[in-house]
């Protein structure tokens, strides 16, 4: 099973969430091969400044390699998986992304990798149990099935206005918010956090800090 770095969001331009990225990168190997999805978007990200901007950000986070893996690319996915260290997941949009993983049978290979997988916004949510979307205005909550590597409810991008419908939607089920720069750590069953992240439950908010699931 891989250890997690769930990002509630990052500006990759002004690289605000660099001390999160530096410890996944570190945990992953002393220079990790790194592999990247930039599957959630509905128009796919193929501009050269967008990618020599992320990979120019992970080289100096000691990447030795950053490779990125096309959507519908199926020759050699197993293999190239398997041979990283890291795998990253952009952000976007959830639901997105989810059905381009379940599409290209990416969950079990997700599950199985031995290494580290940092997610970021969308990448994060999909990585969990279930993903929650906030509408402030109708005060709605949607919550949408993840692959659920970590065993939790997540939202992504958190800010204290989303605190009357989380409390309200905790009554159904615990809720972790995590926000930009940020991070929830999951790993064989351990949570932790890398910046604050709330935990919100029974209707009340609390700071998360660790915990067994």
């Amino acid at each position: 099973m891989p250890k997690l770095y769930l990002l509630g969001g990052e500006s990759v331009y002004h690289r605000s969430a660099k001390e999160i990225n530096l410890l996944a990168f570190q945990d992953a190997a002393k220079m990790p091969s790194a592999l990247v999805f930039a599957w959630a978007r509905p128009s796919f990200d193929n501009t050269y400044r967008r990618r020599k901007m992320v990979s120019d950000y992970f080289r100096s986070l000691g990447a030795a390699s950053v490779e990125y893996v096309e959507y519908g690319e199926a020759s050699n996915l197993e293999e190239k998986i398997s041979s990283s260290d890291l795998i990253y997941l952009t952000g976007g949009q959830a639901s997105i992304l989810l059905e381009r993983i379940r599409n290209m049978f990416l969950e079990e290979l997700l599950r199985n990798f031995k290494g580290v997988i940092i997610g970021r916004s969308a990448g994060a949510l999909a990585l969990c149990r279930e993903c929650v979307t906030t509408f402030r205005y109708s005060r709605k909550v949607r919550v949408v099935k993840g692959v659920g590597i970590a065993p939790v409810t997540l939202k992504a991008h958190y800010i204290a206005e989303d605190d009357e419908i989380l409390k309200q939607f905790s009554h159904n089920q615990p809720i972790y918010a995590v926000p930009k720069d940020s991070a929830l750590i999951y790993r064989e069953g351990n949570l932790s956090a890398n910046g604050p992240v709330y935990l919100f439950i029974d209707g009340e908010r609390q700071v998360f800090t660790e915990t067994t699931l």
